[in-house]
């Protein structure tokens, strides 16, 4: 008798418990949460997306295969960028200039492992060639 007694007794206090925080657990998924925020915040929030939508670019990296200055630099550059485009033409290369430098830089890489597998395709044709961080183009909706 002892034995069932403490069974039942064993038994009502499970049942007390798993009553308790079945009940704990339907007052947590009713409760709400109100975010108090400065009105500016939202305002600032669509000042972003309106700039991204005008720049049409995000962060990212580039893979820059030549850099020079000088007379030349223009047409060598322009020959670097050519020979690029007919060895990877799925790839897109862009010609820019600060400065002195005439830059031939690769690539709209989302991320940096990205642009690093790429860079090792690229090694034997320009081992000089490296990653840089670059505002990149946003990838096409295919």
């Amino acid at each position: 008798m002892q034995i069932i007694g403490s069974y039942c007794l064993i038994l009502v206090i499970t049942l007390i418990r798993l009553n308790t925080v079945s009940a704990q657990a339907h007052d947590t998924t009713s409760r709400s949460t109100e975010i108090i925020q400065d009105s500016r915040v939202d305002e600032l929030v669509k000042k972003h997306i309106q700039i991204n939508q005008v720049l049409n670019t995000m962060d990212g990296f580039r893979i820059q295969i030549f850099s020079d200055s000088g007379t030349s630099s223009k047409n060598k550059a322009q020959a670097a960028q050519e020979e690029f485009q007919a060895g990877f033409p799925g790839m897109r290369a862009y010609l820019t200039f600060k400065s002195p430098n005439y830059k031939v830089r690769i690539g709209d890489f989302r991320t940096k492992l990205d642009a690093q597998r790429f860079l090792i395709e690229l090694t034997a044709d320009y081992p000089n060639a490296f990653i840089i961080a670059d505002q990149i183009n946003f990838p096409n909706p295919d």
